[in-house]
């Protein structure tokens, strides 16, 4: 298994975030963050802060561009999830801008995992099974699942938290 990633967040201020959600069928792209203090790994979709001047969307290519090396063919937002807690032994607060995202890349589909390079940080991305997080695994930021699958259902983006 590869070595979960330690991130770092904003202190002390609100960091909006523009979040890719990659489906492969039933599968989605995400990597895993280490809580040090805590000790718990969770899993993280493909996302990146929003730049000043720049739209989530525009945001979303960006990143996926630089860290994947992939172009998304569609980009459409799916809702917003406001994240309050604790990491590392910091209060964060994000605002998670919700994307669900469609590469034609067949590397990324078929590859067991994905080298993310993110500024210099490597790390690496796989697919896992939507399954898997009604079975203990946890997906962050809080709601994602249920807003992933309220947006495969067909049921209006809404603003959590």
């Amino acid at each position: 298994m590869d070595t979960p990633r330690i991130s770092e967040g904003f202190v002390g201020r609100i960091r909006p975030i523009a979040a890719a959600i990659v489906r492969n069928g039933e599968r989605i792209l995400v990597w895993d963050d280490l809580n040090p203090t805590t000790g718990e790994v969770v899993a993280v979709p493909l996302a990146g802060g929003i730049e000043f001047e720049e739209t989530g969307e525009a945001a979303i290519r960006r990143e996926l561009q630089e860290e994947i090396g992939a172009d998304a063919t569609t980009v459409q937002y799916i809702g917003t999830i406001e994240d309050i807690f604790e990491w590392n032994g910091q209060k964060r607060h994000e605002l998670y801008l919700v994307y669900d995202v469609e590469l034609t890349d067949r590397r990324i589909l078929e590859a067991d995992r994905i080298e993310v390079d993110d500024e210099g940080e490597s790390y690496v991305a796989r697919w896992r099974p939507l399954s898997e997080f009604h079975a203990g695994a946890r997906l962050v930021p809080t709601g994602l699942i249920d807003l992933i699958e309220g947006h495969a259902a067909g049921i209006s983006p809404k603003e959590s938290s």
